[in-house]
């Protein structure tokens, strides 16, 4: 419904003129001629005024800013706080669900670390009894590596005796011939 008239002339005047809207009060004090409150030693206290709502000749059913529902901020404030604990309390709940990952993580690897430990401590224990054993093992090792050079320098004399036995035989067949 567009307006006509006298309210679009009304309309257009408010728009295009700034509200002016006394912002203080004084309590106990004189105004000066243009409304504003005079600077006196007995104001001390100052009392903010709300606007004035503009009135209109006639309701076209448009509702001006100061006209509208403000929503009441203790219980905006309150969802807000509402919100933002449950948030809080969220990113907080994620933080201990990791340090207690990384808890876990640790003890873990510590028992993991101590059970490598104690393998190595028992490797390192067996390796020193195998050190002590070829120790005690190492006379005998030598005699058997002197019987067995002993051996070879008897397989030696065999494989000459054996030769000599051959040529033997040759001449002496060769002289059975005869």
């Amino acid at each position: 419904m567009a307006a006509t008239g006298e309210e679009a002339a009304a309309m257009d005047s408010i728009s295009r003129v700034p509200p002016v809207y006394p912002t203080v009060l004084s309590l106990g004090g004189s105004s000066d001629s243009r409304g504003e409150p005079s600077k006196t030693a007995a104001d001390s206290q100052v009392v903010p005024v709300a606007p004035k709502k503009p009135t209109s000749s006639s309701d076209g059913g448009v509702e001006t800013a100061e006209e509208a529902v403000e929503p009441d901020i203790n219980e905006l404030c309150t969802d807000m706080f509402d919100k933002m604990a449950v948030f809080l309390q969220g990113e907080l709940t994620g933080t201990c669900e990791d340090y207690r990952l990384l808890e876990n993580m640790n003890k873990l690897t510590s028992l993991k670390y101590m059970e490598m430990k104690d393998i190595s401590i028992n490797i390192s224990r067996n390796l020193q009894d195998l050190n002590l054993k070829y120790a005690s093992l190492q006379p005998y090792l030598d005699q058997i590596n002197q019987i067995e050079e002993q051996v070879s320098s008897l397989e030696q004399a065999a494989y000459k005796l054996d030769t000599y036995s051959k040529k033997l035989e040759a001449k002496f067949k060769k002289l059975e011939k005869r």
